[in-house]
């Protein structure tokens, strides 16, 4: 269960606005990798207990997701389209998404806490550590978690809605018995990652058509206009 342990250690060395970074998609097939930042207060109501999304129920997920926006000093979510992730690669992606999304924190963080072994370009002076299984560790990580779950959870039930002969909504992208036979069935859908080959898979390239549901750039917050209901800052 994470706790704010680290978070109170560079408190008390004077850190003031310390983020917790994490991700949500580094390894389906298809859709968007999504990134969350988030600065939680000192003062965090108990009632919240956070953890790693992948140990909650989704309607805990949800609750916990409407929990960070109102109480976090400040949060900033980041969608990178699956043309970007087959442009520079997903953990590329997935660094560049870390960057921004600190980048764009108000107030701006002076200590950054990232999910896994590797750390995004931040500017400085900010300062960053990677750790480990950090959703399972640190509160900051796994409210962070638990944001780019739920944003790309709904957004994938969204594509499931427009492209429902891969059937998106159950299983998010991911790799599963039925996703495979759809890509057989089917062939790629234009929010597959052309750069993941599958095996015995009809995976011919035909035209990507990227629109405003995986336009990277575009699709944070009140500048995602086209994402009613998913998510708003």
């Amino acid at each position: 269960m994470p706790d704010f342990g680290r978070e109170t250690e560079l408190w008390r060395q004077g850190y003031r606005h310390v983020a917790g970074v994490d991700e949500a998609g580094r390894g389906p097939l298809a859709g968007p990798v999504v990134v969350a930042a988030v600065i939680l207060p000192p003062d965090w109501p108990a009632e919240l207990v956070l953890d790693d999304s992948k140990r909650l129920t989704p309607e805990r997920r949800e609750r916990l997701f409407d929990g960070v926006r109102r109480h976090a000093l400040a949060w900033r979510v980041r969608v990178m389209a699956p043309a970007l992730i087959d442009r520079v690669n997903i953990l590329q992606a997935t660094l560049q998404g870390m960057a921004e999304a600190v980048a764009r924190l108000r107030p701006a963080a002076d200590y950054v806490l990232v999910d896994g072994n590797r750390l995004p370009a931040l500017a400085p002076p900010t300062l960053a550590e990677a750790i480990v299984k950090g959703d399972g560790r640190c509160c900051s990580i796994a409210a962070a978690s638990i944001l780019a779950k739920v944003v790309r959870d709904r957004l994938m039930a969204v594509y499931g809605r427009r492209y429902p002969e891969w059937g998106f909504a159950a299983h998010k992208g991911y790799g599963t018995a039925a996703h495979l036979e759809a890509l057989q069935r089917c062939g790629p859908s234009p929010i597959h990652r052309r750069s993941f080959r599958v095996r015995d898979a009809r995976w011919q390239a035909g035209p990507r058509t990227d629109g405003p549901l995986t336009d990277g750039p575009r699709s944070e917050g009140r500048e995602n206009l086209s994402l009613p209901g998913i998510w708003s800052d």
